[in-house]
């Protein structure tokens, strides 16, 4: 079972379930994961706990071996329903605390914990003053301790706390507000035609797919303010958004981008894209370089190591307690193609971090727009497992 929010007012993550389908055409016009037909089985999500408890349940009574590669922020909701029956939830997007407190839950990233601490630490080093823009909701309600820790990581303030609603269509006042918190006022710094600058300012947006709007109000609000440093994280920010914010000459120029995985356009992606243009049909839920599509692809990468590993064991019945033991014992690494670190989830893997003790992979990349495309800022990948331990030690 895949499941996602598709066609609502809130974040919609409609390349999820697409991406699933698209793999398990793929498996299948290959014999399957070592013989086993790969059936997949779609919920819509709807941004509902309700929704969310009753996809959960969908996957019990279909008989569903795992739930992978899915995005929920109501993990109170959809994890009672699989830990009853034993069914494990596989690369979940992060969009929930019980993805990372449930022993049926095995995690690829490290969730908007990690995106949020790494965007502090990417904007450490040139900010002096930030203000962050994010959703007046229980999950956005943990943001600013999350990025102050990457923050402080970096010596710095923590940042101006900017509420704003999570399916807003006109965020003026959140953009005026974040603006105001930064010291980009007009009357101290003058405007940006008379080439004003509030040096060290800059604005962090995550509000999921309406982020979008809130740069549009920023770029109406922008052409009367110094101009700001900007920054997002993947899921909030994508080369899409870039594309229609008017790219090179957008809002989103020279923006600081915290992401999980490669950027879209390295070749560790390539095997991806193959599968995208070969199987999906010309789906156009599909962006390759969305970080949803992006998580149900490695989340399927594991469900067939975890097959295969079970195979080369003997295990012929395939099932929801197979398949825990085989990630629980960790008998070999997954090894993702690059796109993340190797992947084991043994009780040695997982990480010091307190409220996420089932992260494994405390790692983000830190990208940049530059001439109206998404890449990379820096080699390799960014450790922050340690700016998030010391998040809790400190407060």
């Amino acid at each position: 079972m895949t499941w996602a929010p598709e066609s609502t007012k809130a974040t919609n993550m409609p390349g999820m379930p697409a991406m699933a389908q698209a793999y398990a055409r793929w498996v299948n016009s290959r014999g399957g994961i070592r013989g086993h037909h790969l059936r997949v089985l779609t919920c819509n999500e709807r941004n509902d706990s309700v929704a969310a408890a009753q996809c959960a349940q969908r996957a019990v009574d279909r008989g569903a071996v795992a739930v992978v590669g899915s995005y929920s922020q109501f993990g109170r909701s959809f994890m009672s329903p699989l830990e009853v029956k034993g069914v494990p939830f596989i690369g979940g997007y992060g969009a929930s605390d019980e993805e990372f407190e449930s022993p049926l839950s095995y995690p690829v990233n490290g969730g908007q914990a990690s995106l949020l601490a790494g965007n502090g630490r990417q904007l450490a080093r040139d900010c002096q003053r930030v203000a962050l823009v994010r959703p007046d909701t229980i999950q956005g309600d943990q943001m600013p301790s999350l990025l102050n820790s990457g923050l402080e990581n970096g010596s710095r303030h923590p940042a101006k706390d900017i509420k704003a609603p999570e399916d807003g269509t006109d965020y003026s006042s959140a953009v005026n507000r974040a603006l105001d918190g930064v010291g980009a006022d007009p009357a101290v710094y003058g405007t940006s035609e008379a080439g004003g600058k509030a040096d060290g300012s800059c604005v962090t947006a995550s509000l999921g797919d309406h982020t979008d709007a809130f740069f549009d109000s920023f770029r109406r609000l922008q052409e009367d303010s110094p101009r700001v440093r900007v920054a997002s994280v993947l899921g909030s920010v994508g080369q899409a958004l870039v594309n229609r914010t008017g790219g090179r000459s957008g809002p989103l120029e020279g923006a600081d981008i915290t992401g999980w995985y490669p950027a879209a356009g390295d070749s560790r992606w390539a095997p991806m894209r193959k599968v995208i243009n070969d199987f999906a049909f010309n789906d156009n839920r599909i962006d390759p370089a969305d970080q949803g599509a992006q998580t149900t692809w490695i989340a399927y990468t594991v469900l067939r190591s975890m097959i295969e590993q079970l195979d080369d064991q003997g295990v012929e019945d395939i099932t929801p307690h197979s398949l825990q033991t085989a990630l629980d014992r960790g008998d070999r690494a997954v090894d993702t193609g690059g796109l993340t670190p190797k992947l084991r989830w043994r009780e040695d893997d997982m990480l010091a971090v307190q409220d996420f003790p089932r992260i494994v992979n405390g790692t983000v990349t830190y990208q940049v727009v530059r001439d109206g495309e998404l890449v990379s800022a820096q080699h390799g990948f960014v450790n922050v497992t340690k700016t998030l331990e010391r998040r809790r030690t400190d407060s």
